[in-house]
């Protein structure tokens, strides 16, 4: 008798109550009474016509002043899905009794599969016609760890649910390439506009959340406001997107005037109405940085000037030290420039007329120093016309006497014997 007096009392409390999800990582799941309320309603309120200062985070009960217990988080497993609870009050999850009060519904109430009012569900209080109507939730993160930082640019919509709310358990995909959060966790908010049946209000909703199994580096990129899009899908918000903001006092971000393809009243929600698609949201991701995103600006090395080996580039190796400008130190075979080589072969000298000054080293390979009047060596053959005159040159020089010395009296002495046995032959 007790226990069917207290269900009374319980579901005539709930009769009017709206719908939060249900998490261990909420914020106010306890209530905003500073103790534990197993029937805790708090997060329900419907959130309409409020300044930002009360309806961001539900501050107007004082929801955002109670955080989950510590190293409770709501888990985003980057790639797969999570779950909550959607339910008008805590009692009817699993969160409260053991989940005695719970069924497949929102309210711990059992109805149809079909479940229809062609005016509008108001038990509960889904602010829909039917399933198909229901207009969507969301989920959004700011890698931001206190509540306190967290902005409408930083707070992105990273999961769409089409055709809800409408069952308790419901799932939501979280993207695979999702970053980790820092290390005192992530923000996360749960969101809810009615699709105008009733009054046109809105939920926001707090989380400490956290995405577990990441891989990816890439930061979510900043936030712009959605707009209506239903008539003209180009004109949607591209990329990483705020939660819808409306009919509140101030702090809203979009703007709808007029009716809808159904001939209802425009009402902004989460789903292609206002650009978001169903699921998890893979285009809020920042861009790559330029240099293939690692940080990188430093120049790269020069691999265009053929220095070191294996170079294919026509030139021969230059060594180590070289420069891209600089004329090779060795010419090809064949050369015809008119400097002389560098590096002459060993024991050689470089002919150099008299009358003209030793031309002094170029150093520009585009202009080649003054011609010599005799033809230069050519290096390549190790031996050429050059280096024959030079030579022969060399040994007249060595062998040719100074006039007076004791080698040039002994060769006048032999001349002149060899003249006198000349004549005497003659005589002969």
């Amino acid at each position: 008798m007790l226990f069917a007096l207290l269900t009374t009392i319980l579901f005539a409390a709930l009769a009017n109550a709206h719908l939060a999800a249900w998490h261990k990582g909420m914020y106010c799941l306890d209530g905003n009474i500073g103790s534990v309320d197993l029937n805790a309603a708090a997060p329900t309120t419907p959130l309409y016509m409020l300044p930002k200062s009360l309806w961001w985070f539900h501050h107007v009960n004082g929801c955002d002043n109670f955080p989950p217990k510590s190293g409770d988080f709501l888990e985003l497993p980057a790639g797969k899905d999570f779950t909550v609870e959607i339910s008008d009050n805590r009692a009817t999850t699993s969160l409260s009794y053991n989940g005695r009060y719970s069924t497949d519904w929102v309210d711990g109430k059992d109805y149809p599969e079909d479940y229809n009012v062609p005016n509008c569900i108001t038990t509960p209080n889904m602010h829909t016609q039917n399933r198909t109507m229901a207009a969507g939730t969301a989920f959004a993160i700011s890698y931001q760890s206190d509540i306190k930082k967290v902005t409408a640019e930083n707070l992105v919509v990273f999961s769409v649910r089409y055709h809800t709310p409408w069952l308790r358990v419901t799932s939501y995909s979280v993207p695979a390439a999702m970053p980790a959060c820092p290390p005192g966790g992530c923000i996360c908010a749960w969101g809810w506009i009615p699709n105008g049946c009733g009054e046109p209000n809105m939920y926001h909703q707090a989380f400490k959340c956290k995405v577990t199994a990441a891989t990816a580096m890439a930061p979510v990129a900043v936030a712009q406001p959605p707009v209506w899009c239903e008539d003209d899908p180009s004109k949607c918000t591209k990329g990483a997107k705020q939660m819808i903001y409306w009919n509140q006092l101030d702090g809203n971000n979009i703007k709808v005037s007029g009716f809808d393809r159904a001939g209802m009243h425009k009402s902004p929600a989460y789903n292609s109405k206002c650009g978001f698609p169903d699921g998890a949201q893979n285009d809020i991701f920042a861009a790559p940085s330029a240099g293939g995103g690692n940080g990188n600006t430093g120049p790269a090395s020069d691999s265009s000037s053929g220095s070191g080996a294996g170079s294919n580039s026509g030139s021969p190796s230059s060594g180590a030290g070289s420069t891209g400008g600089s004329p090779p130190s060795n010419p090809p075979s064949g050369s015809t420039g008119a400097s002389p080589p560098s590096n002459p072969p060993s024991g050689s000298t470089v002919p150099v007329p008299v009358s003209s000054p030793v031309p002094a080293p170029s150093q520009s390979p585009s202009a080649p120093a003054p011609a010599s009047s005799s033809p230069p060596p050519s290096p390549s053959t190790g031996g050429g016309t050059g280096e024959c005159s030079a030579r022969r040159r060399r040994r007249r020089r060595s062998t040719t006497p100074t006039p007076g010395s004791k080698k040039m009296k002994k060769r006048a002495g032999a001349r002149a014997r060899h003249s006198h046995r000349r004549r005497r032959l003659q005589a002969w």
